[in-house]
């Protein structure tokens, strides 16, 4: 008789925590849903050519996006070609090089901290570093990237760099590699796709990062080339969206910058999940 009754309170429990997940996983979904069906509702009808190929002019009275996405570009190119190299670098070192072991928990732990600090400080911290030598532009709010991305990037990459096989570099070493060659030629290709994907990662989150560009890159509309722009003060697509919306109310072009941005995203997503499918299929081969 009681285990009769403890029976069917178990199923009770299972069938209520069955129902509490199921229902939590369709709240998940459908707020994901809720959000891109409006936000590119709201949008894409105010997407148009003259938006994204012109300028603003306020004799014109014509609103355009291209400085913006441009600045963008730039951002993301500049960011990117400090913060690869001595992410993996760091990676690479921590990984295959480092050997007191407190040391590296160490760096970890701080990496870790970094990538948990709200990004309005980073902003304020490039201000003080970056603008105040840099002036307000674009190099000044890329280098302040470099460090909210830093962390991630590093460890992204020292993850993939764990999972090659300890048998791999054995191997190298039993043919005569020595260190650095059986890191180039064994150990990258055997991680390459983690982190390409973790790079292909941060660049969505450099494109969404707004709170740390408006101390450092400013909220000028100028279109420019890449050397000017990333020395002049520029907007990028998240800045602009915070301008129209919040200091010139125009929410219909700020809802067609959230839906290029939402776009843009899911493209970086199934980029990165491509890419990664692409080489893990080709290690395997």
């Amino acid at each position: 008789m009681l285990k009769g009754k403890i029976s069917a309170r178990r199923r009770a429990y299972i069938l209520t925590m069955r129902v509490l997940m199921w229902a939590s996983a369709t709240l998940t979904a459908g707020l994901v849903l809720f959000l891109f069906v409006y936000i590119l509702a709201n949008g894409l009808p105010h997407v148009t050519w003259e938006l994204l190929s012109t300028k603003p002019s306020y004799l014109e009275d014509r609103i355009g996006i291209l400085p913006d996405i441009l600045n963008t570009v730039y951002i993301v190119l500049a960011t990117l070609v400090f913060v690869l190299p001595i992410g993996v670098g760091a990676a690479i070192y921590l990984t295959e090089y480092a050997k007191n072991k407190r040391v590296v928990g160490v760096i970890e732990y701080a990496a870790e901290t970094l990538s948990g600090i709200p990004s309005i400080i980073y902003g304020l911290v490039g201000m003080l570093l970056f603008s105040n030598n840099f002036g307000t532009s674009l190099l000044a709010g890329a280098l302040t990237l470099v460090i909210m991305n830093l962390p991630t990037v590093m460890r992204t990459a020292q993850e993939s760099l764990k999972t090659v096989p300890q048998s791999y570099r054995e191997g190298a070493f039993g043919l005569g590699a020595g260190k650095w060659r059986t890191v180039r030629t064994v150990v990258l290709p055997g991680c390459v796709d983690g982190i390409i994907t973790g790079c292909i990662l941060s660049v969505g989150r450099i494109i969404g990062e707004s709170a740390a560009l408006l101390f450092t890159a400013g909220f000028a509309h100028a279109l420019n080339g890449v050397f000017e722009g990333l020395t002049s003060s520029g907007a990028t697509l998240t800045v602009a969206l915070y301008v129209y919306a919040k200091e010139e109310g125009e929410f219909g072009v700020a809802f067609a910058i959230a839906a290029i941005l939402l776009i843009l995203t899911l493209l970086i997503n199934l980029s990165a999940t491509l890419t990664g499918r692409y080489f893990a299929k080709r290690r395997n081969i």
